[in-house]
């Protein structure tokens, strides 16, 4: 009768043993920001994401990873389909993803019609090329490549010109005919983007280094304000903890070490009038991780309100009236509910939900990003980002279109964070723009 655990067998059992214990003993060093052998724990990482690749490479019927996935969720609707005639003197901003391009790009698309009348499509391999801090960037030529890079809330300025980032990158902008005219590699720049009453813009940054009352906690990721001039200069940044702490506000998870990002500054509202309840000049924050909205006075560096209520993971927080406000409520990550979009009103201090049966009927949720945009008639854009798509309904709240970022192959990209554009005046300086445009294609 053979043996069955012989001593090369034993010792091949052992040896993989005592691998398997080092390689289990690697990975969870990677997980918990272990900061010993770390080229080691970068090649155990890539051995246990074999099987999960190889799965993705089948799902998605690609060997490329570094591509988005197309979305399916909308995959047997139209790309567009109107529902309810209706002309609108107003334009859409559309940053989406084309998947039979392989990147992304910005429409502007004339409502009175939906034609796409300008799209923005800069060269984005030789912005990269101008980056020389490497400390901050060493990796956007990898997270950023032209095939994952997306324009995140693209804001258009009244000569044409457009600034954006890819969310956590430098701040650019282009001009009309997307020609590179500057970059900002100060800071890894995120998020919304929103011109204030003095014709400066407010995005959020990562505060870069940590206050000193942080620094202790190294994965702690702490959001600034920052204010740009559209030279590209910063003209303010303030760290979000900082103005909290400021104020006497403590975060209950802020010593907890493994909340890596206990703030998650997505959205940053600037106040054009006086009213009873604020000061132009004044910001309201969207704060994803605490399920708040601030009301923060930067010229007294005093937080006016501290809003939390019926919303959860929330994102996109708009000044709609003299005393209210609108916020796109994400509603968490429970997959039963819908996402919302809930105004506060500063009198009564009362919570209200806008057109929400019709957003449940249309089986609108999206996890994370996305947002929403009241029209001066009171009708309502939503995005839903995590599904590539775009509705508005009228003031009624009747569905007037719909609209999905199907490629001409029929494959569905991301959207990221589109945008309004309802001021008479700009509209018709830049479809002459449009009309009399000179770019080379």
């Amino acid at each position: 009768m053979k043996k069955i655990f012989s001593y090369p067998v034993f010792v091949v059992l052992f040896i993989s043993f005592i691998g398997t214990m080092g390689f289990g003993s690697l990975l969870r060093h990677h997980y918990l920001d272990g900061e010993r052998f770390q080229s080691l724990q970068k090649i155990a990482v890539i051995i246990a994401e074999v099987p999960k690749n190889i799965k993705m490479m089948i799902k998605h019927r690609s060997f490329n990873l570094s591509e988005p996935p197309p979305l399916s969720k909308h995959k047997d609707k139209k790309r567009f389909e109107q529902f309810i005639p209706n002309q609108r003197n107003a334009l859409l901003v559309l940053p989406r993803y084309d998947k039979s391009l392989r990147r992304s790009l910005v429409d502007i698309i004339d409502l009175n019609n939906f034609k796409i009348i300008h799209t923005y499509k800069h060269d984005i391999n030789e912005m990269h090329n101008q980056i020389t801090n490497i400390e901050e960037f060493s990796r956007i030529k990898i997270d950023d490549a032209p095939i994952r890079f997306e324009y995140r809330h693209p804001l258009i300025l009244d000569d044409g010109s457009l600034i954006s980032d890819s969310d956590y990158s430098v701040e650019f902008k282009i001009d009309f005919c997307s020609t590179l005219q500057w970059i900002n590699e100060e800071e890894q720049f995120h998020h919304s983007k929103m011109l204030d009453h003095e014709g400066n813009v407010w995005v959020g940054g990562i505060y870069n280094p940590y206050p000193e009352y942080i620094k202790k906690y190294i994965n702690f990721s702490d959001d600034s304000l920052i204010k740009l001039s559209t030279d590209g200069e910063i003209l303010f940044n303030k760290s979000v903890t900082s103005l909290l702490i400021d104020n006497e506000i403590y975060l209950d998870d802020f010593q907890n070490s493994r909340n890596l990002d206990p703030i998650h500054l997505n959205d940053i509202e600037p106040v054009f009038n006086d009213s009873n309840y604020w000061k132009k000049g004044d910001l309201f924050l969207s704060i994803r991780s605490q399920n708040a909205i601030v009301h923060y006075r930067p010229s007294s560096n005093k937080v006016i309100n501290y809003i939390t209520g019926p919303f959860k993971l929330q994102h996109d927080v708009d000044v709609i009236s003299d005393k209210e406000i609108s916020i796109f409520n994400n509603n968490g990550y429970n997959p039963n509910n819908y996402s919302e979009v809930v105004i506060y009103n500063f009198e009564n201090k009362l919570f209200t939900k806008l057109f929400n049966e019709q957003l449940k009927k249309n089986n609108f949720k999206t996890k994370s990003q996305g947002l929403s945009h009241i029209f001066k008639d009171g009708s309502l854009m939503v995005e839903e980002q995590n599904h590539g798509r775009v509705i508005l309904f009228n003031n009624k709240g009747e569905k007037e279109w719909e609209f999905i970022n199907k490629d001409k192959n029929g494959d569905i990209g991301f959207i990221s964070w589109s945008r309004i554009i309802e001021d008479e005046l700009f509209i018709e300086k830049f479809k002459s723009l449009v009309k009399n445009k000179k770019c080379l294609d």
